[in-house]
């Protein structure tokens, strides 16, 4: 017992792809190295070409503790920032964080123990949304409840067990570089596409409730609304790379996107019957941000059909409009699941 007790979890390398997150950095990186963990840490900041205070942040962060490093990335995406923060890091296992994302106190810790009691390759949690403002407050309570984001646990909760992909990951390295790390074509879902890679290889993807990360909402309609249509363009991507993945949840905005405006135009040019459509819409908002916004102030509570509208239409515009050039690009740069090398070999002398 006290043999067990003495053995050292893990090195651990966090992982942050940051772009114009000076509201933010400085809060995230202060609970990375907070964490109740016993094992060594490193965090790796793949800083991109930021308009405002984040590089200055991330400057004085190396300066006050050893443990942050930072790489560059200029191409500002998401998943080239991951893969330099990757191939700089050094530990064996590698957990991904934003630069908006609070990990909870004992996120490591939990990750790390269910990496081994479950033989992952990859756990994650829930994306737990929390505002600093009223706006905020409304974004969040639709992002956690089921008439915003449907039934996806990462956002909602539920059971652990298998998944398809998880919101951020704690990643065992052998998994990542097996895999060549993240496809940087994928603009947008690069996460649903390592983890479908690393599924199609045999390994596992693990939910878990038990890990919670905080994250800060879009500041404004404009920011939520890019942010959701940027989603729906990337998920119909994955939906034409991988034809099996589209389900109800992901065809409910667009379907609404179309029905409203085939409402209203048949409001305008036929008969006010038309507006049966926009106003159902409206209707079902408003009664289910009742629910969603239990425990809000009323300014708050009064911003999340709001919300909601922005939400739906912008992820369901964005779905309608993805081009199919963007797919075929996309597929092009398809690569296949590399399977370990024991399960290589078995499968040679079959």
């Amino acid at each position: 017992m006290n043999a067990k007790s003495d053995v050292r979890p893990p090195a651990v390398s966090v992982i942050m792809p940051v772009l114009n997150e000076e509201r933010h950095l400085r809060g995230s990186v202060r609970a990375i190295l907070a964490q109740e963990y016993a094992g060594e840490m490193e965090v790796v900041i793949a800083l991109g070409p930021s308009a405002d205070r984040t590089d200055e942040i991330a400057a004085e962060l190396v300066a006050e503790d050893p443990r942050v490093h930072t790489v560059p990335n200029p191409t500002g995406r998401t998943p080239a920032a991951l893969n330099a923060a990757i191939k700089a890091s050094r530990h064996p296992v590698v957990v991904r964080v934003d630069g908006h994302g609070m990990l909870s106190p004992n996120y490591i810790a939990t990750a790390v123990r269910l990496l081994e009691e479950t033989g992952a390759q990859n756990v994650g949690g829930i994306m737990h949304a929390e505002g600093e403002n009223a706006w905020e407050d409304a974004v969040a309570a639709a992002m956690t409840s089921k008439i915003g984001v449907g039934n996806a646990a990462f956002h909602t909760g539920g059971q652990a067990g298998p998944a398809e992909t998880v919101f951020l990951g704690v990643f065992r390295r052998e998994a990542l570089e097996r895999q060549g790390g993240y496809n940087e074509e994928f603009i947008r879902a690069q996460d649903w596409e390592l983890n479908f890679r690393i599924r199609e290889a045999g390994g596992l993807i693990w939910f878990s409730p038990e890990l919670k990360v905080s994250y800060r909402p879009r500041p404004s309609v404009r920011a939520l609304a890019k942010q959701y249509k940027d989603y729906g363009r990337w998920r119909h991507v994955v939906a034409r790379y991988h034809s099996g993945s589209i389900n109800l949840r992901y065809l409910a905005p667009p379907t609404a996107v179309c029905a409203i405006a085939a409402g209203v135009v048949v409001g305008v040019a036929l008969t006010p019957w038309g507006f049966v459509v926009p106003g159902g819409y409206l209707a079902a908002i408003a009664a289910g941000s009742v629910p969603a916004g239990k425990g809000l102030g009323p300014k708050a509570r009064a911003q999340i059909p709001v919300a909601l509208a922005t939400m739906h239409m912008s992820w369901g515009w964005g779905f309608l409009t993805s081009p199919k050039s963007l797919a075929r690009k996309v597929i092009a740069s398809r690569r296949p699941a590399v399977r370990p090398a024991a399960d290589t070999d078995a499968a040679g002398t079959r």
